[in-house]
Order: C-alpha cells, then structure tokens, then sequence
C-alpha cells in the first residue's frame, strides 16, 4: 500500500501543477498567486508525506544549503512584492531546531569541498545557512538566532550596495509602489500609464518591471527605475544606505566566530547576461573589496539571482579560476556526493510565504525537488 502511494503522489503532482497553470488562465493575478502558493505548500506536504514513509531517501543527498535574504520580525505593509525574502527570527529560530532534532550538523560554507571529498566515510547530513546581500538585519535579528545555537553562517558582500553606489530595483519599487497610485513610464515604446490602485493591480505593474529589467541591459533597466523613482521623492540609495551594512559595519562582522563573508558580485547583475571580461571584473572587485574588508581572501561566492538564467557554467569557471572553492546559486537541489561543480551549488531558499517547520523538514529532504525532476 505504501509503495502505491509513493507512485500514486509522484504521478499526480505534475497534473496537479498543469491543471493550476490552465486555470491561471481564466482567475485574476491575486488568486493566482494564493494557488501557486496552495499548490506548493500541498506539494511540500505530499513530500514530507512521502519521507515519512521511507521513500527517496537519497534525495536528501550529504545535505543542504539554505538562503536567506532578510530574517526580521514582520510587519505588514500594504505592497510587499518581496515577501519571499524575509523570514521572522522565530521561524529562523524553530527551523534550527528542527534541523538539530534530525541529527543535522551545522558546517561553515567553506568546508563543503572537504566534506563532499569524505563523503564515503558517512556521517551525519549537514546544513549550511547563507544570507545573501549583507542586509543590516541579518546582525540585528539572524546572528543572535546563530549565537544561541552555535550555527555557523555566510554572508554575501556586493560591494556596490555596500559602498552605496548600486541601487536595489526590487526594493525601489516596492517603496514606489507603496506610496502610488498610478504611473507613467517608458518600457520602449512610448510612455505607458500604470493603474496601481489596488493591490493586484500593483503586482502586476511589479512583475512587468521585473521583466523589463531581464529583458533589457539590466544597467539602463535600473537607471531608469531609480530616475523613476527620484521624481517621486524616492532616493533608491537611500533605502541602500537604510537596509545594507557598509564596510566598517562588515569589518566589526568579520571578526566574529561564526561568520564568513563571501562575494556577490559589485553591481548584483544577472552574470549570465554580460560579457566574460565584465563577468571577471563583478568577480574580482568583489573578491578584493571583501578581501580588504576581512584581511583574508574570500573563498566562497554567490551569483546574483542565481537562476538557471542569471548564471551559467562560464560564470562557474571563472569564479573557479579566480580562487573560490564554493560558488552557490538558487537553483534548488540537495548537495549530492557527485557534485558537478564545486563553483555552482544549489540552495534551497527558506521562503517567506512557507515559515512553517514541516516545510523545512520536506524541503532539507530533497524530495519536493526530486518531484519537479530537479535533483
């Protein structure tokens, strides 16, 4: 009967996900968003179903690595397009000890090589936790969480949030979003007005944005975002200078025990879309601003975005050439022993919309992954 289940599950759950894809077709953009939402938070639960009855157990590979981006106590705000990237310090607290309860071991991002090399040996599967962007919170709300526990973690450094001359489009629009109504703007051909009066209709304004930044030099894209935004009194470098610790913050940081710091890149553009010679360029600024911030040559890096579309395996062998021996992107996937490539690790992100700990024991598994036909 278990075995039957197990297949049953895994063979319904594309079907699951088509038949929410059609109907996406015909329901508003809200209601399509709280389906992706059902839809996934059930997938995670048929996953979790499925390891509690011993199947897939090799999905879960040696271990995991997570991503976060901002862990603070919420606060609702009446647009929050980047919910997914924040997470509360009691959920960050409850999934810590989840993990532990599963005989998890807690390893710095820069052992990984070492660990995947003694793979034979067994052991128990690890966790590493990485927190991309260097936000101010991850010192005022995450590291207590990680001194409570004796967790190791990596944070990214993009030097040019850091030193303040890069702005932040998501976070741009979001502040933009929240205190308008309606737009005007250029996506290349003419001016457009944007209705942004009610909250389906700003999402929607949001997600066309985010693909204008894609699609175009993504450079002149934000440019042209933050030009946006300063004629509406919204100083985009501002809200850089509010959210991400600058170089004295991160060098008081790089003294601690627990921490690492590791690139990002200066600009936090999608590598994939530039040249090698700017690829090269975002690596090694990045690698001599953190150098120069800790007194240690940094080892690991994490690729902006992260996608399949953001970075490539160029990227990989130019981070590998440059010196790092881990390189993470946000592809999702369980550490296997047969990595393919130390320079382009999957994460698994601890979602915002998800703060639930049986969905950190289903993602740690592997198996929702292993699902999608992703691992």
């Amino acid at each position: 009967m278990g075995a039957g289940l197990v297949c049953g599950l895994g063979a319904i759950w594309p079907d699951v996900r088509s038949r929410i894809d059609i109907m996406g077709k015909f329901i508003s953009d809200g209601l399509r968003g709280r389906l992706k939402q059902a839809a996934i938070a059930g997938g995670l639960d048929a996953a979790l179903l499925l390891k509690s009855l011993g199947a897939m157990k090799d999905a879960a590979g040696l271990g995991v690595i997570f991503t976060l981006h901002h862990v603070r106590p919420h606060i609702p705000l009446p647009f929050e397009p980047n919910r997914h990237l924040e997470i509360t310090p009691q959920f960050l607290d409850q999934t810590i000890r989840e993990l532990k309860a599963e005989g998890r071991i807690f390893v710095p991002l820069g052992d990984l090589p070492r660990r995947i090399f003694e793979a034979g040996s067994g052991g128990p599967r690890f966790v590493a936790f990485t927190l991309d962007d260097g936000n101010r919170n991850n010192v005022e709300h995450a590291l207590p969480v990680f001194e409570r526990h004796g967790v190791p973690l990596t944070i990214f450094v993009a030097k040019g949030l850091s030193e303040r001359t890069h702005s932040m489009w998501w976070e741009t629009l979001a502040a933009l979003f929240r205190q308008q109504y309606a737009l005007a703007f250029d996506f290349g051909e003419g001016r457009q007005q944007l209705d942004l009066s009610e909250p389906e209709a700003k999402q929607l304004a949001f997600e066309r944005f985010a693909a204008f930044v894609r699609q175009r030099d993504e450079m002149e894209a934000v440019s042209a975002i933050d030009a946006l935004a300063e004629d509406h009194g919204i100083q985009p470098l501002e809200i850089v200078r509010s959210l991400i610790m600058d170089g004295q913050d991160l060098q008081r940081l790089a003294n601690h025990p627990l921490v690492s710091l590791g690139a990002h890149t200066v600009s936090h553009r999608a590598l994939a879309r530039l040249s090698a010679a700017e690829v090269a360029f975002e690596i090694r600024e990045s690698l001599d601003y953190v150098s120069a911030v800790t007194g240690a040559r940094p080892v690991t890096i994490a690729y902006p975005y992260g996608t399949a579309d953001a970075v490539s395996a160029r990227e990989g062998e130019i981070a590998a050439a440059l010196g790092f021996t881990v390189g993470v992107t946000t592809r999702p996937g369980t550490i296997m022993p047969a990595a393919a490539s130390m320079t382009l690790l999957p994460r698994i992100s601890l979602n915002g919309y998800y703060q639930k700990t049986r969905y950190v024991e289903a993602l740690a598994s592997g198996i929702p992954m292993r699902m999608l036909g992703k691992s």
